[in-house]
């Protein structure tokens, strides 16, 4: 299945890969940096400022700034990744940022696209802000 996640909520789009991932699918993401976290951007980049400052650098918790680790990190708090099926769906998923060459011109479907009436942030503001280097 090849998803392409642009201007797609996170939440709603990370619940849909899960489910798909644990029924046996085998799921590209693409573009996954424009995928949208809704919400007040002060509210959010406060969430992450507390999070990346939280904890000792040797134990975590750990905040990727690459766009790919970050939602794939989210993924994985949606599926027992600790149990073997867990796993082996995890592995199942993987995430694209932009699209690849060999992904271009294949039919892609929407997932988790929805209007927002609030503000949103993408993943790319999102990992910029967390100390990456796009």
């Amino acid at each position: 299945m090849l998803i392409d996640a642009k201007n797609a909520v996170l939440g709603r789009l990370a619940t849909q890969v899960a489910k798909k991932a644990l029924l046996g699918e085998t799921i590209d993401i693409l573009n996954c940096e424009k995928i949208l976290i809704s919400g007040k951007k002060e509210v959010i980049f406060a969430k992450y400022d507390r999070l990346s400052k939280m904890g000792v650098p040797r134990k975590g918790p750990f905040i990727s700034s690459d766009p790919e680790k970050f939602v794939k990190r989210i993924i994985r708090g949606m599926v027992p990744y600790k149990q073997p099926k867990g796993r082996e769906a995890l592995a199942r998923i993987k995430l694209h940022k932009g699209v690849p060459k060999i992904f271009e011109g294949k039919e892609t479907q929407q997932v988790g696209v929805t209007r927002l009436r609030v503000d949103s942030v993408t993943i790319e503001q999102v990992c910029k802000f967390v100390g990456g280097k796009q």
